[in-house]
Protein backbone atom coordinates (compact mmCIF):
# COMPACT_ATOMS: atom_id res chain seq x y z
CA UNK A 1 0.00 0.00 0.00
CA UNK A 2 1.88 3.09 -1.45
CA UNK A 3 2.21 5.92 1.97
CA UNK A 4 -0.65 8.09 3.00
CA UNK A 5 1.31 11.35 4.10
CA UNK A 6 -0.40 14.19 2.31
CA UNK A 7 2.39 16.73 3.00
CA UNK A 8 5.03 14.80 1.53
CA UNK A 9 3.03 13.53 -1.04
CA UNK A 10 2.67 17.48 -1.55
CA UNK A 11 6.05 18.38 -0.91
CA UNK A 12 7.65 15.33 -3.81
CA UNK A 13 4.67 17.00 -6.57
CA UNK A 14 5.87 20.64 -5.96
CA UNK A 15 9.21 19.72 -6.50
CA UNK A 16 8.18 17.89 -9.39
CA UNK A 17 6.69 20.80 -10.56
CA UNK A 18 9.81 23.02 -10.05
CA UNK A 19 11.88 21.12 -11.74
CA UNK A 20 9.89 20.82 -15.35
CA UNK A 21 10.51 24.55 -15.40
CA UNK A 22 14.24 24.34 -14.80
CA UNK A 23 15.16 21.09 -16.22
CA UNK A 24 12.48 19.90 -18.16
CA UNK A 25 10.05 16.73 -18.35
CA UNK A 26 13.63 14.65 -19.16
CA UNK A 27 15.54 16.52 -15.83
CA UNK A 28 12.60 14.90 -13.79
CA UNK A 29 13.50 12.18 -11.76
CA UNK A 30 12.65 10.52 -8.85
CA UNK A 31 16.37 11.05 -7.45
CA UNK A 32 15.99 15.02 -8.16
CA UNK A 33 13.13 14.91 -7.01
CA UNK A 34 13.86 14.10 -3.68
CA UNK A 35 16.92 15.95 -3.49
CA UNK A 36 14.51 19.08 -4.56
CA UNK A 37 12.80 18.54 -1.65
CA UNK A 38 15.33 17.55 0.53
CA UNK A 39 13.59 14.28 0.98
CA UNK A 40 16.05 10.60 1.79
CA UNK A 41 16.72 8.80 -1.27
CA UNK A 42 13.74 5.99 -2.56
CA UNK A 43 11.17 8.29 -1.27
CA UNK A 44 9.94 9.67 -4.49
CA UNK A 45 9.75 5.92 -5.44
CA UNK A 46 7.60 4.95 -2.47
CA UNK A 47 5.09 7.05 -3.64
CA UNK A 48 5.38 7.08 -7.24
CA UNK A 49 6.23 3.68 -8.65
CA UNK A 50 7.41 5.11 -11.94
CA UNK A 51 8.35 8.17 -13.88
CA UNK A 52 4.99 8.54 -15.80
CA UNK A 53 3.38 8.37 -12.06
CA UNK A 54 5.46 10.89 -10.58
CA UNK A 55 4.40 12.94 -14.06
CA UNK A 56 0.46 12.44 -13.64
CA UNK A 57 1.09 13.60 -10.07
CA UNK A 58 2.85 16.73 -11.12
CA UNK A 59 -0.23 17.63 -13.83
CA UNK A 60 -2.84 16.75 -11.23
CA UNK A 61 -0.99 19.30 -8.11
CA UNK A 62 -1.37 21.66 -11.18
CA UNK A 63 -4.78 21.09 -11.70
CA UNK A 64 -5.80 21.52 -8.25
CA UNK A 65 -3.81 24.87 -7.87
CA UNK A 66 -5.28 26.20 -10.87
CA UNK A 67 -8.53 25.72 -9.97
CA UNK A 68 -7.98 27.22 -6.45
CA UNK A 69 -6.69 30.09 -8.42
CA UNK A 70 -9.12 30.48 -10.67
CA UNK A 71 -12.12 30.87 -8.29
CA UNK A 72 -10.59 33.46 -6.11
CA UNK A 73 -9.94 35.41 -9.10
CA UNK A 74 -13.45 36.12 -9.25
CA UNK A 75 -13.91 37.28 -5.52
CA UNK A 76 -12.80 40.44 -7.25
CA UNK A 77 -15.34 42.11 -9.83
CA UNK A 78 -13.28 43.22 -12.76
CA UNK A 79 -13.81 44.58 -17.21
CA UNK A 80 -12.40 41.34 -18.97
CA UNK A 81 -9.98 43.31 -20.57
CA UNK A 82 -8.74 43.67 -17.24
CA UNK A 83 -9.46 40.29 -15.67
CA UNK A 84 -7.43 38.74 -18.81
CA UNK A 85 -4.73 41.21 -18.71
CA UNK A 86 -4.32 39.93 -14.93
CA UNK A 87 -4.50 36.76 -15.42
CA UNK A 88 -1.64 36.79 -18.26
CA UNK A 89 0.53 39.04 -15.95
CA UNK A 90 0.78 36.74 -13.11
CA UNK A 91 1.40 33.44 -15.44
CA UNK A 92 4.33 35.14 -17.13
CA UNK A 93 5.41 36.50 -13.62
CA UNK A 94 4.39 35.16 -10.49
CA UNK A 95 3.31 31.53 -11.69
CA UNK A 96 5.79 31.52 -14.45
CA UNK A 97 7.40 28.02 -13.08
CA UNK A 98 3.95 26.72 -12.79
CA UNK A 99 3.06 27.50 -16.38
CA UNK A 100 6.59 26.45 -17.89
CA UNK A 101 5.49 22.99 -16.13
CA UNK A 102 2.16 23.05 -18.03
CA UNK A 103 3.99 23.35 -21.47
CA UNK A 104 6.29 20.44 -20.86
CA UNK A 105 3.94 18.36 -19.55
CA UNK A 106 1.75 19.35 -22.45
CA UNK A 107 4.38 18.11 -24.86
CA UNK A 108 5.01 14.72 -22.75
CA UNK A 109 1.14 14.21 -22.87
CA UNK A 110 1.40 13.90 -27.11
CA UNK A 111 2.77 10.71 -26.18
CA UNK A 112 1.86 9.69 -22.67
CA UNK A 113 -2.33 8.83 -22.91
CA UNK A 114 -2.76 8.50 -19.14
CA UNK A 115 -0.96 11.77 -18.70
CA UNK A 116 -3.05 13.36 -21.08
CA UNK A 117 -5.98 12.28 -19.54
CA UNK A 118 -4.96 13.99 -16.13
CA UNK A 119 -4.18 16.92 -17.92
CA UNK A 120 -7.71 16.99 -19.20
CA UNK A 121 -9.08 18.19 -16.11
CA UNK A 122 -7.18 21.99 -17.07
CA UNK A 123 -9.31 21.31 -20.60
CA UNK A 124 -12.79 19.72 -19.87
CA UNK A 125 -13.85 22.21 -17.70
CA UNK A 126 -12.53 25.01 -19.24
CA UNK A 127 -15.28 25.93 -20.91
CA UNK A 128 -17.85 25.50 -18.02
CA UNK A 129 -15.55 27.29 -15.54
CA UNK A 130 -14.80 30.00 -17.33
CA UNK A 131 -18.50 30.76 -18.63
CA UNK A 132 -19.47 30.53 -14.90
CA UNK A 133 -16.88 33.07 -14.02
CA UNK A 134 -17.84 35.41 -16.82
CA UNK A 135 -21.91 34.67 -14.95
CA UNK A 136 -20.29 35.53 -11.66
CA UNK A 137 -18.44 38.92 -12.70
CA UNK A 138 -21.63 39.92 -14.49
CA UNK A 139 -19.32 39.84 -18.53
CA UNK A 140 -21.84 39.15 -21.11
CA UNK A 141 -19.74 36.68 -22.96
CA UNK A 142 -22.11 34.48 -25.31
CA UNK A 143 -20.98 31.03 -25.01
CA UNK A 144 -20.15 30.32 -28.39
CA UNK A 145 -17.30 32.96 -28.26
CA UNK A 146 -15.48 31.05 -25.37
CA UNK A 147 -13.45 28.22 -27.18
CA UNK A 148 -12.28 30.68 -29.26
CA UNK A 149 -11.40 33.24 -26.52
CA UNK A 150 -9.54 30.10 -24.50
CA UNK A 151 -7.40 29.01 -27.85
CA UNK A 152 -6.37 32.95 -28.34
CA UNK A 153 -5.40 33.07 -24.71
CA UNK A 154 -3.85 29.78 -24.73
CA UNK A 155 -1.72 31.40 -27.64
CA UNK A 156 -1.00 34.50 -25.74
CA UNK A 157 0.01 32.26 -22.42
CA UNK A 158 2.69 30.21 -24.18
CA UNK A 159 4.22 33.51 -25.70
CA UNK A 160 4.11 36.11 -22.61
CA UNK A 161 5.39 33.19 -19.87
CA UNK A 162 8.44 31.38 -23.02
CA UNK A 163 9.73 34.88 -23.06
CA UNK A 164 12.98 35.95 -21.02
CA UNK A 165 12.18 36.23 -17.44
CA UNK A 166 11.77 40.27 -16.72
CA UNK A 167 10.70 41.15 -20.34
CA UNK A 168 6.78 41.33 -19.65
CA UNK A 169 5.74 44.74 -19.19
CA UNK A 170 2.11 45.40 -17.96
CA UNK A 171 1.19 47.59 -20.62
CA UNK A 172 1.94 45.21 -23.10
CA UNK A 173 0.12 42.50 -21.20
CA UNK A 174 -2.92 45.00 -21.75
CA UNK A 175 -2.42 45.24 -25.40
CA UNK A 176 -2.73 41.31 -25.68
CA UNK A 177 -5.74 41.46 -23.23
CA UNK A 178 -7.39 43.68 -25.53
CA UNK A 179 -6.80 41.88 -28.78
CA UNK A 180 -8.29 38.98 -27.74
CA UNK A 181 -11.52 40.54 -25.61
CA UNK A 182 -12.51 42.81 -29.08
CA UNK A 183 -9.91 42.26 -31.94
CA UNK A 184 -6.78 44.02 -33.67
CA UNK A 185 -9.29 46.24 -35.15
CA UNK A 186 -10.19 49.49 -33.97
CA UNK A 187 -14.00 50.60 -33.72
CA UNK A 188 -14.26 53.11 -36.50
CA UNK A 189 -18.00 53.66 -36.84
CA UNK A 190 -20.74 51.58 -37.96
CA UNK A 191 -18.68 50.18 -41.15
CA UNK A 192 -15.49 49.35 -38.76
CA UNK A 193 -17.82 47.25 -36.96
CA UNK A 194 -19.36 45.34 -40.19
CA UNK A 195 -16.01 45.11 -41.42
CA UNK A 196 -15.30 42.92 -38.44
CA UNK A 197 -18.06 41.47 -38.46
CA UNK A 198 -17.18 39.97 -41.95
CA UNK A 199 -19.88 41.15 -43.20
CA UNK A 200 -18.77 44.01 -45.57
CA UNK A 201 -22.38 45.10 -46.09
Amino acid sequence: MPPTNPARRQALTDAAIELLASSGAHGLTHRAVEKAADLPPGTASNYFRSREALLVAAAERIVELHHADTDRAVERPAALVDLLAESLLTAATTLRTRYLAIFELRLEAARRPVLASALAGLEDAAVPVTAGHHDQLGLAIPREKIPAMIALYGGALFTLVSAPPGSVSRDAVQNVAQVIAYGCMEEKGQSGAKFIGGSGQ
